[in-house]
């Protein structure tokens, strides 16, 4: 009746339409999850792929045989050779020992003992369960029996894996290891495999790509992500609003062009410029030619070496390298942390550590909080000019003496820095050596001349002016208003 346009509601009373319409294709070696509420199909969907429940309409290929064409013994074959199924209530004989329900699949097809074991060893190995081989199946907790099903499909070497809810029986500690245990188990061996689940957080977690279904049929297939950021309807809509935004989304989805584009071989006036042209206080530095990231610069330090006796001509040396980099796979919920602690943007980086991109704060509010009306924080980047990718001394100019070094700075931050090191200091600049000793004082550390008397009493006077300046300062504001 379907196949002649007729609804589910249109159907005889007591027919049910478990599957309808699914229209799919599954890639090799990914994980594909299927997940929906209790009667929505999913099950039903995975016992057609291996005709433990029989297609009524459509048709079903497995690595270019058509299932549904099949005959009785094509489909014991195909069953055999390609494909493995775990079961969510594990599914082993109670009468065989650990070794011989993980053999079994081998036992069917005639292998002799000593290869079938042999293979089972491995494959129980890989779960971690030696010495539990010769156990019977009532000796082991819940989550040890699903790892022997597991073994068990693994020794079958099968490409094709199905999981009927293998994880939904376990405890949720259990059910997190067995999860990863799953994801080792698939760097290591690289099947095709198909889990079907009512857990969406299981399902972000583990599957490369999600099928959402709904009386039957299904109503979005696609990435954690796209599910996530792009729900088909609705009901999507609904079904993902609990999940765990900060697991799912990642780096590369909310990583923005840096706002701009420093090179080790800058010299330091230009990368102030660069700075000062974005109202920054520092930036990543990549290699000219690979574009692989060198590491961190702050304007401060740059103006700190500036000062010293051998002003650098580069800034290659003033980079620094104790940084936290992130993979564009990387969860935002790894970088919550270190954004909380540092207003810098994280550093996004390919295979090659060269520089992708980088993660502002403001970038995982609006991916966590679904909202766009936060105030931006992001700065579109400056293209750099041909002469400042090869930057060298010659064409970057540094001035002669550390006072000068100010005059490149700009912007807000520049003239509150400069404001402070007057107010403070009551002198446009100082060698290092005078910043020891001025530290030293407030911390009251008599160091050198300054310690002395002479220097208490200087000390006394500079802070009289200070204070006299402040006053001043907020008198005259007074005056304006």
């Amino acid at each position: 009746m379907l196949q002649q346009g007729a609804s589910p509601e249109e159907l005889p009373e007591g027919s049910v339409v478990a599957v309808n319409n699914v229209s799919l294709e599954i890639k090799a070696g990914e994980i594909f999850v299927v997940m929906g509420l209790s009667g929505s199909g999913k099950s039903t969907l995975l016992r057609t792929l291996n005709a433990l429940g029989p297609a009524t309409g459509g048709k079903i290929w497995v690595d270019g045989e058509e299932i549904t064409a099949a005959n009785d013994e094509e489909i014991r074959r195909i069953r055999a050779e390609k494909m493995a199924m775990v079961f969510q209530h594990f599914g082993l004989l109670p009468h065989r020992t650990v070794i011989e329900n993980a053999a079994y699949p081998l036992e069917i097809r005639g292998i002799d003992k000593a290869e079938r074991e042999e293979r089972a060893l491995e494959s129980l190995k890989t779960c971690n369960l030696l010495g539990w081989e010769n156990k019977y199946p009532d000796q082991l907790s819940g989550g040890m029996q699903q790892r022997v099903g597991i073994a068990r499909a693994l020794t079958a070497d099968s490409p094709i894996l199905l999981m009927d809810e293998a994880f939904s029986a376990l405890d949720p500690l259990i059910r997190r290891e067995m999860q990863e245990l799953l994801l080792e188990i698939q760097d290591q061996k690289r099947r095709t495999i198909v889990f079907i689940t009512h857990d969406l957080n299981e399902a972000m977690y583990l599957g490369d790509r999600i099928a959402v279904m709904r009386h039957g049929k299904v109503d979005q297939i696609g990435t954690a992500e796209e599910i996530l950021t792009n729900p088909a309807n609705e009901y999507i809509e609904k079904f993902i609003s609990d999940v765990d935004r900060s697991r799912v989304i990642t780096a590369g989805s909310v990583m923005v062009p840096p706002p701009v584009r420093l090179y080790t071989t800058d010299g330091p006036n230009l990368v102030l410029r660069k700075l000062s042209s974005v109202d920054d206080e520092a930036g990543w530095v990549v290699n000219p030619g690979s574009r692989r990231l060198a590491g961190l610069l702050y304007s401060k330090d740059i103006i700190a070496a500036m000062r010293g006796p051998e002003p650098p001509r580069t800034v290659r040396d003033l980079v620094r390298t104790d940084y936290m980099a992130a993979s564009p796979e990387t969860p935002v919920a790894e970088l919550v942390t270190a954004l909380a602690e540092t207003a810098i943007r994280v550093p996004v980086v390919d295979e090659h550590e060269r520089l992708l991109g980088v993660v502002p704060r403001i970038q995982i509010l609006r991916a966590l909080s679904d909202r766009d009306d936060f105030e931006d924080e992001t700065i579109e980047p400056a293209q750099p000019a041909a002469d400042e990718i090869q930057a060298v001394p010659d064409t970057v100019p540094y001035p002669a003496e550390s006072a000068d070094a100010t005059e490149v700075l700009a912007g807000r931050r520049a003239r509150r820095e400069a404001a402070r090191t007057s107010a403070e200091f009551h002198e446009p600049l100082e060698t290092p050596s005078e910043t020891i000793l001025r530290k030293g004082r407030r911390q009251g550390v008599a160091s050198g001349p300054l310690g002395s008397a002479t220097g208490a009493l200087m000390e006394k006077a500079a802070k009289k002016e200070n204070r006299r300046r402040t006053r001043d300062s907020f008198e005259g504001k007074e005056d304006r208003n």
